[in-house]
């Protein structure tokens, strides 16, 4: 048996007949940007993420770098960003001339650890990044509790999170403001490249929305020196379509993830820690083990495609080495850089392929290789 990592397959099938009407019906009417298509899907992922505004914007990358221009972060200032996360998180913050500061993940759930972040904090720091990788939220409430006490901004990176919830409370309602990603792969995936901001903050939904379009509050006048950033019809379209079915999909993700957390028992592979008040929609499901390399190679000679996220941490990157960073700095992300992989974990998968994925990990015989 074949199993990919991910797959649209199943999804795109099922909505195949609605996204190509909707293509035609947008197709005929010749608004392409900023349009009613744009202003419904705003309204209606504001509504599913129980905030006030959302403002469409170009990917994930823009959203967060909308949000610390809204903030008037720039250079001299230092934001707080996990040290386990992809480089987008980071490079938003560069992108504004301030600098990343990385604060150690907790070992069992890959997330930021609140118990390093104040010792980070100095006087130049403006805001903490707060990534829920994978899908699964941040601790939340330790968070906000240290951002009140330095009058920091918490901005969620909730790319990976589209439906997660933290004590009931739906990702991109629980800090600031947060940015979504709808890459296609996201949970919620677009069929191209979108993203969008989410807050309760009317002041920054109005400048992040004049941001997004040159600066621009109406036509020819331009009050900031904005960038080109904006959601077109044609995606908002499709993903008005797609959020009608996002909890169905996540629903099926729990579920896959119950089987792996309950069935995976090779005492090789670290499965991940759920925080007791977070619902992760399991954007991703990353085990560990230290013999990764042997472990991925003896999956695909099964036939079961894997990923890994991310093997060089941020810090290590040559696009950062002006940080003067060097191996042993930051030691939990780079641990989890040395040992994670992703199973498959997609909308679609049949009960006959998650078994398999769980039979042949429990089957790997580490010892032997």
């Amino acid at each position: 048996m074949k199993v990919s990592f991910v797959s649209f397959g199943p999804m795109h099938k099922e909505l195949e007949k609605e996204i190509l009407n909707k293509f035609h019906d947008l197709y005929q009417k010749d608004w392409y940007i900023n349009g009613p298509e744009v202003k419904s899907f705003e309204s209606e992922f504001a509504n599913f993420c129980g905030a006030n505004y959302c403002i469409g914007c170009g990917n994930g990358l823009s959203s967060l770098y909308l949000i610390l221009r809204g903030y008037e972060i720039h250079e001299g200032d230092e934001v707080i960003v996990p040290s386990n996360t992809y480089i987008a998180t980071a490079l938003a913050v560069s992108y504004t001339g301030a600098k990343p500061v990385f604060v150690e993940p907790d070992i069992k759930t890959y997330l930021i650890n609140p118990e390093l972040i104040e010792e980070k904090i100095t006087e130049k720091t403006k805001a903490i990044i707060v990534v829920h990788l994978y899908g699964q939220p941040a601790d939340m409430d330790s968070i906000n509790q240290i951002a009140k006490k330095y009058g920091l901004k918490v901005i969620e990176d909730a790319a990976q999170a589209h439906g997660a919830k933290y004590k009931g409370i739906r990702a991109g309602n629980l800090g600031d403001a947060a940015g979504f990603s709808f890459y296609p792969s996201k949970n919620l995936g677009a069929l191209g490249d979108a993203g969008a901001v989410v807050t309760n903050d009317l002041a920054l939904a109005t400048k992040v929305k004049a941001l997004t379009n040159y600066g621009s509050d109406r036509k020819y006048h331009n009050i900031y020196q904005g960038i080109n950033s904006r959601l077109d019809e044609i995606q908002a379209g499709f993903l008005r379509i797609k959020l009608r079915h996002l909890d169905q999909w996540n629903k099926q993700r729990q579920m896959i993830a119950e089987r792996y957390l309950t069935q995976i028992t090779q005492t090789q592979i670290i499965k991940p820690s759920i925080n007791q008040d977070s619902e992760p929609i399991w954007h991703v499901f990353a085990v560990r083990t230290k013999k990764r390399q042997d472990f991925q190679k003896y999956l695909e000679e099964n036939g079961i495609q894997t990923v890994i996220h991310y093997p060089i941490p941020i810090h290590l990157q040559e696009a950062y080495k002006d940080l003067n960073m060097s191996r042993g700095q930051l030691p939990i992300a780079e641990q989890i850089a040395d040992e994670e992989i992703s199973l498959p974990m997609w909308y679609g998968m049949t009960d006959e392929e998650i078994s398999y994925v769980i039979e042949t990990t429990n089957g790997w015989k580490p010892n032997a290789l």
